[in-house]
């Protein structure tokens, strides 16, 4: 029985390392391309990319840091879902006192305060009636 070795051309073996340098993972690219092999696409790495092997970072912490960085993320979650109940909120009170100001003129807003994002607030006279 005689054993079938595979080459690749160098056209190919530098697509596969211009993948890599965008953000595919070697084990992504083996299974994608059928490179058998455990060093072959790093080898094409070494001798063809610009910046050559990227490693992946590895966070090395304790199970109080890692509970307590999941409850962070959990609370950061909550926020966002409540900042957005907020503003869906205040989306529907401003579309009603449109509906409002539509329907009775400026009578909606006689009693209301002048909020920050409202510039319609007439000037106030000078002592000298201007």
């Amino acid at each position: 029985m005689t054993d079938k070795i595979k080459r690749s051309s160098e056209g190919f073996r530098r697509q596969v390392v211009m993948e890599y340098e965008a953000g595919e993972s070697i084990p992504a690219l083996q299974r994608k391309y059928g490179v058998a092999g455990f060093d072959t696409i790093r080898r094409w790495i070494q001798k063809y990319a610009r910046q050559g092997l990227r490693f992946e970072t590895v966070r090395i912490q304790t199970v109080e840091e890692a509970n307590h960085l999941r409850e962070l993320e959990k609370r950061v979650k909550e926020l966002e879902q409540a900042l957005g109940k907020v503003m869906l909120e205040k989306m529907k009170l401003e579309t009603i006192l449109e509906v409002l100001e539509e329907g009775s003129g400026d009578a909606a807003k006689k009693n209301a305060p002048a909020s920050s994002n409202n510039s319609t607030t007439k000037p106030k006279p000078t002592p000298d009636g201007q």
